[in-house]
């Protein structure tokens, strides 16, 4: 087994060698459309019909085909053709080459440059590769048929004395010498494309743009099934305890209780289905999903569902200026349901008394004349035990997932959160800023 990788291992570099050499003669392919324009001008201009019976013409058609195959590369889907082409063929790891179009003039320029590279040196290996092969057999065939000495083919010199016995050699050598060219111009261009097709600054900041953003979406599909299904499951936990507990006791309680467990779980499963539509690429939710709650729609029934799980809870909403919150801004209104259900998880998770709940609108002046509307939202509730020694099993002063979550949705909007021990109690509060008015 083995002496079978170690064999495997070793054809290796010729493997890749002889990729790199089918990218060369590929090249070389792709240069012969502005070779033949090239031909035609050099021949209208030199007055021969043909130029390929002339070796300075033939280079001249060769010098101005480059020019024009530079023209052509600073178009933007040279470079991900080219770098597929390289990634396939030369051994470049793809995370050296960059993605897509080239956007910049400084990448369509480099590319321009590398598309240049790729078919001059192609086109050079290419015509050695049709040209020195066949030289190379009638050499080294040459001692062994008599007929190829009488041959016009400029070989009398090998005619006489020893210099029959030299041809092989020399064809060997044209041979050996077409492989070595063959290879370093293959290394060559591995070298040099993560230099040409490589990202630019700007393809790193489009990448890493794209990558926040794609961030941003997760983000926001965790932040929703955190807060959708964690505070489903705390309610619907407490509530089948509480309801456990006095089953005998108090079955009206109890018939309260599994009829707050019905209506948590249907609207959870409602929002649940909301969110995995999101997840779907190119699916979006169904038309009967649940939209998303609003503080204006949706927060008495959480404040109920919460009271049903055991927990007191009393609410004071002050409207202010606005009227009602149907009048808040629709985003405010949501991120705002998503904050005061947060708190109330972690009120049922880890609190052990009542929940006071503070909403308001509150108008800010700014010394100006001018005066911005702020939703403040204030909660508070024992914690799970009482401020002792600092022995590290005291109350909790750092929030997790959830309180992340409600922070950055208040980020968002231009406010803030702030969560931790405030005279005794554990305190949530809330900003978000609603502009000079309500929408």
């Amino acid at each position: 087994m083995a002496r079978r990788t170690g064999a495997r291992e070793g054809r290796v570099p010729w493997a890749r060698a002889g990729l790199r050499w089918v990218h060369l003669i590929l090249g070389g392919a792709l240069l012969m459309p502005y070779f033949f324009l090239a031909e035609v001008v050099v021949g209208v201009w030199s007055g021969r019909g043909n130029v390929f019976g002339s070796t300075p013409l033939t280079l001249a058609s060769y010098g101005l085909s480059l020019p024009l195959a530079a023209v052509t590369g600073v178009f933007g889907l040279v470079r991900p053709m080219s770098a597929g082409a390289v990634r396939a063929l030369c051994g470049v790891p793809g995370e050296r080459l960059a993605e897509g179009p080239a956007r910049s003039w400084a990448a369509r320029g480099r590319t321009s440059a590398w598309w240049t590279l790729h078919l001059g040196v192609g086109a050079a290996i290419s015509g050695m590769s049709l040209a020195v092969p066949p030289m190379a057999v009638v050499l080294i065939v040459l001692p062994f048929v008599s007929r190829l000495r009488e041959t016009p083919l400029g070989l009398g010199w090998f005619s006489t004395g020893a210099a029959p016995y030299l041809a092989p050699l020399l064809g060997t050598g044209l041979l050996g010498g077409l492989v070595l060219c063959a290879a370093g111009a293959g290394s060559l261009l591995a070298r040099t494309a993560p230099v040409l097709l490589g990202p630019t600054g700007a393809d790193r900041l489009a990448a890493a743009e794209e990558r926040a953003a794609d961030l941003a979406v997760r983000n926001r599909l965790a932040r929703e099934l955190h807060d959708a299904v964690g505070h489903a499951l705390s309610a619907v936990t407490l509530q089948a305890v509480a309801a456990r507990r006095v089953l005998d006791s108090d079955p009206a309680f109890v018939r309260e209780a599994l009829a707050a467990i019905e209506d948590t779980t249907r609207r959870t499963v409602g929002e649940l289905d909301a969110v995995l539509g999101l997840l779907r690429d190119g699916d979006p939710a169904r038309p009967d999903a649940a939209p998303a709650p609003t503080l204006a729609a949706d927060l008495d029934g959480l404040l109920t569902r919460t009271r049903a799980a055991g927990t007191a809870v009393t609410a004071h909403q002050e409207p202010g200026p606005a009227g009602n919150w149907a009048r808040l801004p629709a985003i405010a209104s949501r991120e705002a349901y998503r904050i005061v259900q947060e708190g109330l998880s972690n009120a049922l998770r880890h609190g052990t008394g009542p929940v006071e709940l503070w909403i308001a609108v509150r108008d800010e002046g700014d010394g100006t004349g001018s005066t911005d509307r702020e939703l403040e939202i204030t909660m508070t509730n024992p914690p799970i035990r009482p401020p002792g020694p600092a022995d590290g099993h005291g109350p909790r002063t750092t929030g997790g997932r959830g309180l992340q979550g409600a922070a950055e949705r208040a980020t968002l909007l231009g406010g803030h959160v702030e969560a931790g021990p405030h005279r005794g109690l554990w305190r949530l509060r809330a900003v978000l800023p609603l502009g000079g008015g309500s929408r």
